[in-house]
């Protein structure tokens, strides 16, 4: 059970979890302070108080902090915000990495590129384009 738990521990998700865990709380310090010390400031010059915490509706000795809640549903806009922008950048980037890799990938071959890519292909076993085929070579990828 030890080595089972090991094994589990070591995969590279559980990995990958505990610092997308660590990232995310470092940038929910960030978010946090930039809607804290930036937005909610802001918001106070236009409504004439920094937060929405001093709302409050009190009915029979029970208070309803209403403006609280108004202040979390603000922050948590922020932070989708957030999100939504940097998920949005890095979608683009990969799309750009990708088309770069196809421009690349489409130029013509050299003669030595081709050489090489036949070279390639016969040690993978596949029978280069227009090379004729023997009744022993094998034709497609060898698996």
């Amino acid at each position: 059970m030890l080595q089972e738990f090991k094994k589990f521990i070591l995969r590279g998700n559980v990995l990958d979890l505990a610092v997308a865990v660590v990232i995310g709380a470092a940038f929910k310090t960030v978010v946090d302070g930039f809607v804290n010390f930036i937005v909610m400031p802001i918001i106070g010059i236009i409504g004439g108080k920094p937060t929405f915490d001093a709302y409050t509706i009190t009915i029979r000795h029970s208070v309803i902090k209403w403006g609280s809640f108004v202040t979390a549903v603000v922050s948590f806009l922020i932070i989708a915000a957030a999100l939504f922008v940097m998920i949005k950048s890095f979608e683009t980037l990969q799309a750009r990495r990708r088309a770069g890799e196809e421009e690349v990938a489409a130029e013509p071959l050299t003669v030595e590129g081709e050489l090489l890519t036949e070279i390639r292909d016969l040690l993978r076993g596949v029978t280069p384009p227009g090379a004729a085929s023997s009744p022993g070579t094998p034709t497609g990828p060898v698996g």
